[in-house]
């Protein structure tokens, strides 16, 4: 047994020594990501740097830098606290984020749940209907018209409703259940149990990792969201989100600099406020935060649903 585990060490050994063009390509490959991740991360830290710096910093330091001389709380006070809609958008934008996902999760695995049963009379057709609607639509002012007549204009539940139900999302989390084993589900059916019990205590569990992945993206696409509230909420400041009242405060300041609207009605003061420069990436920041976040607790369901793998008998 001895001689029989040093041989195949000495093997295993062996079969772990690269060649010359191995070594080669290994260093490329490590130096070309090592790049790119320097060339996403340090604008992204750059930026950062930016949203905790002052005036003065800005004033007097030049080109790209990674720590501020004067860290300072006043950009990000200032964009939540001192504007007017903010704080109530920033509310807005959590609770269509929270009660969107939930929602849009819940109706998208029903929906994926009764088009994957094989039993299911009008499975193709509905299939069919889905992916049509994934590549047509009726434009943005019929849309407009439908939910006037629906009296969604003007209300929180513009956000929530037309974005329960998506096709991809449906398809994605039906071809996932579709993998998994009739067996389960005809042992549940001889013990009694109705579709609801199974698709709670069989489907659903199986399907946790394509049921994070579908959440992140539904999540991410609620709290990114702002031409919702231009197009439906723009009289309604109560329902303001926050992407909306950034986008708002970022034209404002463009249209400043280029002269096609007052300056005096938009500029900041240089004595009481931060600069401008300043809380553009305050305000990126604060846009980003949640999904930088939320993301690495995600990731490995993220990767595990888009694999979407079978489940073996």
């Amino acid at each position: 047994m001895a001689t029989v585990e040093r041989i195949s060490k000495k093997k295993i050994r062996r079969r772990k020594k690269m060649t010359k063009g191995e070594r080669i390509f290994s260093v490329f490959a490590w130096s070309f990501f090592i790049l790119v991740s320097l060339l996403i991360v340090y604008p992204l830290l750059h930026m950062i740097a930016l949203s905790f710096s002052d005036k003065y910093d800005l004033a007097h330091s030049g080109g790209l830098y990674l720590i501020p001389g004067s860290p300072t709380l006043e950009n990000y006070k200032e964009f939540l606290f001192n504007r007017i809609n903010v704080p109530q958008a920033f509310l807005v934008t959590t609770a269509r984020t929270v009660l969107g996902t939930i929602t849009a999760l819940l109706a998208n695995a029903f929906l994926a749940y009764i088009l994957s049963r094989k039993k299911f009379l009008f499975k193709s057709g509905l299939s069919l209907f889905w992916i049509f609607t994934m590549y047509a639509t009726a434009g943005w002012v019929p849309m407009v018209v439908i939910f006037r007549h629906l009296h969604l204009l003007n209300s929180f539940w513009v956000y929530i409703i037309p974005g329960m139900v998506s096709a991809f999302h449906v398809l994605v989390i039906k071809t996932y259940m579709e993998n998994i084993p009739d067996s389960l589900e005809e042992s549940a059916q001889l013990e009694g149990a109705g579709h609801l019990k199974i698709f709670w205590s069989i489907v659903s569990p199986i399907c946790k990792p394509v049921y994070a992945a579908i959440a992140f993206f539904i999540a991410v696409s609620h709290w990114n969201s702002w031409f919702d509230a231009f197009l439906f909420n723009r009289m309604a400041q109560k329902y303001t989100t926050l992407q909306f009242e950034i986008m708002k405060y970022l034209t404002s300041i463009f249209s400043a600099q280029t002269g096609t609207i007052s300056r005096n009605a938009v500029v900041i003061e240089e004595v009481h406020r931060p600069a401008v420069q300043a809380l553009i990436p305050a305000a990126c920041v604060l846009t980003m935060l949640p999904v930088i976040i939320l993301y690495p607790f995600f990731q490995k369901h993220f990767i595990n649903g888009l694999r979407i793998r079978g489940v073996k008998d």
